[in-house]
């Protein structure tokens, strides 16, 4: 994607089994230099959600670079419906319910953001002194609130509120949810599966955030994962901004 060098970007990205589960569905994809990451947490058991998740990322990864941003948006949704059509397929060619996977992604050109998702993978902005999450988990949990405007102690109640009501592959009509955001100095975005979400508050994933280190950052959360069961596939990316003019006038006060 073109653009000005308004900000460098740098990230890290970790995936864990866990420590119940004997395979990883998870999937992550972490192309800095082409201001590109996602995370998709496959389903399906017998490995059909790690060929799902794998699927999705190797498509992603497979597009060519767009000179604007909103082209590669729309290039990335034009893949990801690809992909879904191809699982809602090979679900019926082996004849299992679903082979599916929750997805987010993240693409950034100069100084703007643009996160696409399906599903209850999440990700967060960490600006500040806060921790803001971006998208918003497609999940029956999410919907009771939303449409039956019960309190999250009441939908959390129901039977079944963590099932996801969207996701590539699970029918054949793909709903994608889109945000843009700007991006400032210093900003860093947390890309997870829900193995992260589930286990860790949004006050801790905070503290691990706020040293800035991505590498550190990440190995932070995965630990805090497992030291908290580990009982999914846990997976994350973190992504800094850094406004590369600030960096030069640093170094060059004159400038």
């Amino acid at each position: 994607m073109g653009e000005t060098l308004q900000l460098r970007w740098t990230s890290a990205a970790r995936t864990d089994t866990g420590l119940v589960r004997t395979n990883n569905e998870d999937a992550v994809l972490d192309r800095p230099a082409r201001r590109l990451w996602a995370v998709a947490d496959g389903m399906g058991g017998h490995a059909f959600g790690e060929i799902a998740s794998r699927m999705t990322v190797e498509a992603l990864d497979a597009l060519p670079p767009e000179d604007a941003l909103q082209q590669a948006v729309a290039a990335a949704r034009v893949c990801l419906l690809e992909v879904n059509g191809l699982l809602v397929a090979e679900a019926a060619a082996r004849n299992v319910p679903v082979i599916g996977t929750t997805l987010v992604l993240l693409l950034a050109s100069g100084r703007t953001a643009v996160c696409v998702w399906a599903g209850d993978s999440r990700i967060y902005l960490c600006r500040g002194g806060s921790l803001h999450q971006l998208t918003r988990d497609h999940n029956q949990f999410e919907e009771l609130q939303t449409r039956n405007h019960l309190s999250p102690a009441d939908a959390s109640a129901y039977p079944g509120a963590t099932m996801i009501t969207r996701a590539l592959g699970a029918t054949a009509a793909l709903e994608l949810d889109e945000v843009q955001v700007q991006v400032s100095d210093g900003d860093i975005f947390l890309l997870c599966s829900d193995g992260l979400s589930n286990a860790v508050s949004p006050d801790a994933m905070f503290g691990a955030l706020t040293g800035g280190d991505c590498a550190q950052a990440a190995d932070t959360l995965v630990r805090l994962a497992l030291e908290a069961g580990g009982r999914d596939n846990i997976s994350v990316i973190v992504v800094r901004a850094d406004d590369v003019e600030a960096d030069q006038t640093i170094l060059n006060p004159s400038l």
